[in-house]
């Protein structure tokens, strides 16, 4: 009687240039004792200069690399292919300090011209005013009663929002930044499966 194997394939994987890709890198293995260790084993895909920054691998190609080697049923369970990262050189590199500096100034005043604009165009001093008239009945040029909590806020609710506190979490929730990064990250990969497979059916 054929074994039966089972792959699932991880959802990303991260190479340096030259490596040799192995099934257990990619794919979580569920075969019988006696084989599982050699198909875990099995080489995959040679890095070389060609590939560039991505390959993707398809499933296709391990259940022949499989077959060619072992007389086994193989079935998949999840998605059919895996994108490898190939880190070079750059990518391994320590960020620069300046650079990140930069980055960071360059955001934070971009961030804070924004809200005084936003603020600018809803007349938030106006209904500050306003607001502080209905609560006390004294008119007031600068109501720092009302504004200065009401900047703490602002800070206190990005932070909230963000669910970060410089690299700590508040709590387990991914924050909004997070989800959208990773809905950004799925359709990247999409698109990446979906070239491949366009460029592969150009080349056939």
């Amino acid at each position: 009687m054929m074994s039966t194997i089972y792959l699932r394939f991880r959802n990303r994987h991260y190479a340096k240039p030259d490596d040799l890709i192995l099934l257990k890198d990619i794919a979580q293995i569920v075969a019988p004792k006696e084989l599982e260790n050699k198909i875990k084993e099995l080489p995959i895909h040679q890095i070389t200069p060609e590939d560039q920054h991505l390959v993707v691998i398809d499933m296709m190609k391990v259940v022949k690399i499989i077959k060619q080697n072992f007389e086994v049923d193989v079935r998949n369970i999840g998605q059919p292919e895996i994108i490898v990262e190939i880190l070079t050189k750059l990518m391994l590199k320590k960020p620069n300090l300046i650079a990140v500096l930069f980055v960071w100034i360059l955001l934070f005043v971009g961030s804070g011209v924004a809200i005084m604009n936003f603020h600018h165009d809803v007349s938030m001093q106006e209904v500050h005013k306003r607001l502080y008239y209905l609560i006390t009945g004294i008119e007031k040029e600068r109501p720092l009663l009302l504004q200065i909590p009401y900047s703490f806020g602002i800070g206190l609710g990005m932070i909230l929002f963000f669910n970060h506190v410089f690299k700590k979490k508040i709590n387990e929730e991914p924050s909004p930044l997070e989800v959208e990064m990773f809905l950004y990250q799925q359709n990247l990969d999409q698109y990446v499966f979906l070239n491949e497979n366009t460029e592969n059916r150009k080349r056939i």
